[in-house]
Parts: C-alpha cells; structure tokens; sequence
C-alpha cells in the first residue's frame, strides 16, 4: 500500500498506481452536466489527469489553473481534472476561475476510480478523497508519466508531466 503525507502526518493509499508502459485502467466519471464519461470519450488524444483532493483547496485550484494555462496551445490533448468534488462543485469553479481547457470528472459515483487508479485515501480527515497524482496517457491510453505527489499540499511536476505529453 502506497502513502502520502498530510502535514506530515502519514495517510494509506489504496489500490496501485498504473505504470508507465502500461494501458491505463477503463473508468466512467461524473461530468459537470451529470452525463457518465468514460476514457473513451477522449480516444485518440494524449491525456493529463489531473487528480487532486478538493478544488476547494489552494493548491488543487493552483494546479488546475497551471495546467488549464499550459494546455491551451496544445492540440490534441486532454485536461481531465478529477476528484470526489460533485459536478455542481467544479463546474461553478471552472466557470468562476474561467478554466476552458479542462475537463473537470467527479469520482462521487465511482468511487472505485481512486482505487483503480491507486488513488484513494484509506485513513485520517481526508478518508475517501483522492490523493493529488498527475498521470499521463498517450493516445492509445499507454501510461506515459506517473507521479504521486508525496504531500498532500503540494504541487506536482508541471513540467515533468509536460514532458511526458510532448514525448508521447
């Protein structure tokens, strides 16, 4: 079982993160219009997701609008932003922080998601959300580029994730 910290504090991770070379797990998500999205809804384009806790938090709304700014001029890309966040939740951040380029998923239907994805919180005050990772999927879902962020409150990799799309 995978880890992360919140404030140091050590929080269990459930479920095992896909690897790089790997096909990327199948999900169906919650969109913002409450319609069922599954990764084949973006066949044939290069994938970031974007998993964080809470888009109520500082650094989940910080990478959301990092990665919406730096996936504006890419063609063929898709900005999913997933968490347990209900679709009413993301879609009034999205529209109020003006964040066109993203995709925003709930996970509150699904919540096996985070478990497929080894993403799931299993103890301490964030027990159920999703712990921030950034992976990125090739066109044909191959994983590319995975990181867990190890702090909850941190930022992830832009730039290494970046690299990972442009390479792929």
């Amino acid at each position: 079982m995978n880890s992360v910290t919140l404030k140091g504090q050590p929080l269990q991770i459930r479920g095992a993160l896909p690897q790089p070379g790997a096909s990327a797990p199948q999900f169906t998500l919650t969109s913002q219009s409450l319609a069922d999205v599954t990764l084949n809804h973006f066949a044939g384009k290069k994938k970031i997701l974007n998993i964080v806790p809470s888009l109520d938090t500082s650094v989940c709304a910080i990478s959301a609008r990092k990665f919406n700014t730096a996936v504006a001029g890419m063609t063929g890309v898709a900005l999913l932003n997933i968490s347990m966040d209900l679709p009413f939740a993301q879609k009034r951040f999205c529209e109020s922080e003006r964040l066109e380029n993203i995709t925003a998923l709930s996970a509150f239907r699904y919540p096996l998601f985070g478990v497929d994805y080894g993403v799931q919180i299993a103890d301490g005050p964030l027990a159920g959300l999703l712990a921030r990772a950034v992976i990125v999927l090739d066109e044909h879902n191959v994983v590319r580029h995975v990181q867990l962020v190890p702090e909850i409150g941190q930022e992830p990799d832009y730039e290494a994730a970046l690299a990972a799309v442009r390479g792929a």
